[in-house]
């Protein structure tokens, strides 16, 4: 069972997260910052939570709403920041811009924008880890309108039926862009999916820091001993638009009644409850990792800002098609 210091560990990624993507918001009018952002606001737990059970040469695959899961893995603010203004010293070499951050050193081999296409290329990874027997563990995140794909199952068939050491975990959000799921699935159980194919599925709070770690935490162990594949749909509700730093509410996408109980249910606010209760963390130790978080965040703004953008001769070279 993981202690205090992993909590700790996973509390602070949240706040990482939290207060890059709030930087994102204040710096996006500037216009320094071309390109386009999906942000996680409202689902920190969720990254933050399953990656601290993984090791720094595990592999994750994420889609579009990167950001969360990079950071939580590992990589630095100055290096997402700097591939955000689509300098040189980014993570890509400010070719991928937000939606395709990868840093194969923090095993995050590629981001996939495509809806679900990232969830493929991590079975494949997973075949090679079991093929090497390397003692490795594959993570794909994926939100709830990917599941409306077919490679999906098509993965899960392919991963029941060779036991690979994959961790399928769905964001589940209600929303696909701006389609609720229940106008796209007929029955609310994702988490049931993957049965069909002999795949154990669970449902989760999203929003609940301990919940999380908790499963992850579990499946994980038994990923590392050929107990997988694992399917985990973890509830929560992202607070922005679905691209951009605007509120949906502001443009009347979602139900505003539904907006404001997921804000009622705010990740971070129910970590430092949980934090504060048992005496795990006091106000000055939260104000703390605040304080450091907001200076590694300034820095990194500072560090992109001053960095150069890519030569033209630069233009092809790490590019396929």
């Amino acid at each position: 069972m993981f202690n205090n210091k992993k909590i700790i560990k996973a509390y602070t990624d949240m706040v990482r997260i939290r207060c890059f993507e709030n930087k994102i918001i204040e710096l996006y009018p500037q216009k320094e910052l071309r390109t386009p952002v999906h942000l996680c606001l409202g689902q920190e737990a969720i990254a933050a939570g399953v990656c601290q059970f993984l090791k720094k040469n595990d592999y994750v695959f994420t889609n579009h709403r990167c950001h969360g899961h990079c950071i939580a893995k590992g990589m630095s603010f100055s290096s997402i920041m700097a591939e955000l203004y689509g300098k040189e010293t980014g993570c890509c070499k400010g070719k991928s811009g937000s939606m395709h951050l990868s840093d194969i050193d923090f095993g995050i081999p590629v981001t996939s924008a495509i809806v679900a296409g990232a969830i493929p290329i991590a079975v494949g990874a997973a075949l090679s880890i079991k093929l090497r027997s390397h003692n490795k563990v594959v993570v794909v995140f994926f939100g709830d309108g990917a599941v409306d794909e077919g490679v999906f199952y098509e993965s899960l068939n392919f991963a029941a039926l060779k036991k690979l050491p994959v961790l399928f975990v769905c964001e589940n959000n209600f929303y696909a862009t701006n389609s609720h799921q229940n106008q796209r699935q007929p029955l609310d159980n994702i988490f049931k999916r993957g049965e069909i194919f002999g795949i154990k599925g669970f449902r989760c709070d999203g929003n609940d820091l301990y919940e999380v770690m908790k499963i992850s935490e579990e499946l994980i162990l038994k990923l590392r001993v050929g107990g997988g594949p694992f399917l985990v749909e973890f509830r929560t509700f992202r607070w922005q638009a679905h691209v951009g730093p605007e509120s949906d509410m502001s443009q009347r996408c979602r139900n505003k009644n539904e907006s404001d109980y997921w804000l009622s249910k705010c990740p971070l606010a129910n970590a430092e409850k949980f934090l504060l209760r048992w005496n795990i963390l006091s106000k000055k130790d939260i104000f703390r990792i605040y304080s450091k978080v907001n200076q590694e965040i300034d820095n990194s703004v500072n560090f992109a800002k001053n960095s150069a953008f890519p030569d033209e001769s630069d233009l092809e070279r790490g590019t396929y098609y």
